[in-house]
């Protein structure tokens, strides 16, 4: 089993004071200033930009925790697009992610169109800590097992996993794949998989669902961005020793 992402000794400082598992941001800045405001190591699951008033914002905002030793995102389908935009790869007609693109080449977001790309490149797409496992859309067994592929790379099946989820062979009339969650039912017994990417919440909080297997999934996502508020849980100090974890 791994561990995907190198922890220095910062690093695991940081997280000795507990975690804090953001959901999607969607450029709600306002939001995220107060889910970073904490001692707390900060997970965020993915989909910082689009759709939210400032992108831009909180890209720089992210940035500056991963500069502090403070936290780390995983990649998301929003983020992975912004990235291989800023790539110059051609890409289907997007608002949201032209919304985006538009905000970054603004004379005031110069410094973030400097370190966006990189920033992106280097996300990882899941992390393993112990018996906790974090990804933008949803978990596959074999994530424990290997290490994330380069964020935006050629889409292989776990990546397709960790970015969008799983999907069925029907298509929504919104022109969206239709979404499942029966990888939920192949979390092993005492695990946790938070994600992100899907809003199954009805109450505006973290919604947990058990699985068959005996692991659950905790879905962060409550529409930060796009006309609901961004979610976020905290995990005590102690969580290294109750999850396995060797930080």
């Amino acid at each position: 089993m791994h561990t995907s992402l190198f922890l220095d000794e910062n690093v695991k400082a940081a997280m000795r004071k507990g975690l804090r598992i953001v959901g999607d941001v969607h450029g709600d800045l306002q939001a995220f200033r107060h889910a970073v405001a904490t001692d707390r190591f900060i997970i965020q699951l993915g989909d910082l930009v689009d759709y939210g008033p400032d992108s831009a914002g909180v890209l720089r905002l992210m940035h500056d925790v991963m500069r502090a030793g403070r936290g780390l995102f995983l990649i998301g389908n929003h983020d992975r697009k912004l990235g291989r935009a800023l790539l110059g790869k051609k890409l289907r007609p997007d608002p949201p992610l032209e919304a985006t693109m538009a905000q970054l080449h603004q004379p005031e977001n110069a410094d973030v169109l400097e370190f966006a790309l990189e920033m992106l490149e280097t996300a990882p797409a899941w992390l393993v800590l112990g018996r906790m496992l974090f990804v933008h859309g949803a978990f596959d067994v074999r994530m424990l097992m290997e290490p994330p592929p380069p964020a935006l790379g050629r889409v292989t099946f776990l990546l397709s996993r960790a970015l969008f989820g799983e999907t069925t062979s029907r298509v929504q009339k919104d022109g969206f794949p239709e979404r499942c969650l029966n990888w939920v039912n192949h979390i092993p017994t005492g695990y946790t998989v938070y994600c992100g990417h899907d809003q199954r919440s009805t109450n505006g909080c973290p919604l947990t669902i058990p699985g068959r297997a005996g692991g659950q999934a905790i879905f962060t996502d409550t529409g930060a961005g796009k006309g609901g508020h961004l979610a976020w849980l905290d995990v005590p100090a102690n969580f290294m020793e109750d999850s396995g974890s060797a930080v």
